[in-house]
């Protein structure tokens, strides 16, 4: 147990050295125009840290990362290059392109070995305002209000702030020693944060408005797995993903997970289930509804699930989690010809069919659409509230941390607009 608990706790992908980032880096064309920094959401102009670090200037691809992507060391990890930069690299028409993650990892592996501290706030003599959630994208605008010198404090409802960072993406991805350094990255810049407080429930509107906020920002995220309507999912070990992984992630690998796992679910939070699942316990099993080829997963994760051994069913819906003396024993499972059925032997099922958003922290008014997600500007990120605004997992649905980072950035612009309009 202890060997499969230090692979759950290792990095998967390999850091590069010294020698083998300038090796990559020289790789580079030097594009005038750099599509691979058109290609990145967050902005963080991969095509000028690159040349940094070709030309041995790692400080000054390290600035140029910090400046424009908070949350630099995370995204260099769990960003999905193959869809944004990497894909828009110029070296893909020769051979293979530059491995654009691992050289920003790099970077921001660099500063924090050296403990370099390449951005400064300025002094905070402008108004309050309160992000709501310490996710990516509370964290992203956070820290850009910081810059612009507001009094900034973050209100998360959980012990830790970096939401699906923290309680969500395994640790072979995305080490909880990289979120909490860039959680304090954020902290050093003037941010303050309340833990244990959700907004709505332990502190009203009202409050906040009375301690002074004159500007508020929504960034909670997806906070609860979509329910399931089956019989049986009220029995012990009968999990949806949330709860799941944020029980295994802060326990270190400790979490008992058991000897037969089945995940329901195609998505990258399924994938990060089965992951978890199959390094801590023994043989798992994905159920997923469509085709292999139809997963909203990112296909380099799936692969990667793959190659631990976990097993996928495909086409296939779960009918009932079975049980014995209030324990899960099975899963029913049904084909898609909705005549065929079988069963899978479990001792924990696991849904992960998507989540949705707890609108206790939503203030009164605010336009909703279908799926009960905020409506925002989408160039300002104001919802129908005045002086409340809105961005990340809230308003799109659930996307990729450097989207939500993007959205973060444009709303933080969108409220330093509002706010110096009104002064």
């Amino acid at each position: 147990m202890e060997e499969k608990r230090k692979a759950y706790l290792t990095e998967v992908v390999p850091p590069f050295t010294p020698l083998t980032a300038m090796e990559e880096a020289s790789r580079c064309l030097l594009c005038h125009d750099a599509p691979c920094s058109a290609g990145c959401p967050a902005g963080t102009d991969p095509g000028k840290f690159i040349r940094s670090i070709r030309f041995r200037n790692v400080k000054g691809a390290v600035e140029t990362i910090r400046e424009n992507n908070i949350l630099g060391a995370t995204c260099a990890r769990v960003c999905p290059y193959g869809r944004t930069c990497e894909e828009a690299c110029s070296r893909t028409g020769i051979d293979v392109p530059i491995q654009i993650g691992r050289l920003q990892r790099f970077a921001t592996d660099f500063e924090q070995a050296l403990g370099m501290k390449v951005l400064e706030a300025p002094e905070a003599s402008l108004e309050k305002v309160a992000v709501i959630g310490g996710g990516p994208a509370g964290l992203a605008a956070a820290a850009r209000l910081a810059m612009k010198g507001y009094q900034v404090t973050i209100f998360e409802k959980n012990e830790k702030a970096g939401g699906v960072l923290t309680y969500g993406i395994v640790p072979g991805r995305l080490p909880q020693e990289i979120v909490d350094w860039e959680v304090k990255y954020v902290k050093d810049l003037g941010v303050e944060f309340v833990y244990n407080c959700c907004v709505g429930k332990d502190i009203t509107w009202a409050e906040l408005k009375n301690q002074g906020f004159k500007a508020f920002f929504l960034a909670m995220g997806l906070q609860q797995s979509k329910p399931i309507d089956i019989p049986g999912m009220d029995l012990e070990n009968a999990d949806y993903a949330l709860d799941f992984l944020a029980g295994a992630k802060p326990s270190e690998g400790k979490l008992a997970v058991g000897e037969h796992v089945v995940v329901v679910g195609g998505g990258d939070v399924a994938m990060d289930c089965a992951t978890t699942a199959k390094m801590l316990g023994n043989r798992v099993t994905v159920v997923y509804r469509r085709r292999q080829m139809d997963m909203p997963a990112y296909p380099p994760e799936v692969a990667y699930v793959q190659s631990l051994g976990v097993d996928f069913i495909t086409e296939t819906l779960p009918v009932e989690v079975l049980g014995e003396n209030g324990k899960v024993t099975a899963l029913k499972a049904r084909g898609k010809d909705g005549v065929s059925e079988f069963v899978l032997k479990a001792d924990r099922v696991v849904m992960a069919i998507g989540q949705e958003v707890d609108e206790t922290g939503y203030a009164e008014g605010l336009k909703v659409n279908d799926k009960q997600l905020a409506v925002v500007d989408e160039a300002t990120c104001a919802t129908s509230v005045e002086g409340v605004y809105a961005a990340g997992d809230v308003v799109n649905g659930g996307k990729t941390v450097v989207q939500a980072v993007a959205e973060g950035k444009a709303a933080a612009d969108g409220i330093d607009a509002w706010l110096a309009s009104k002064r």
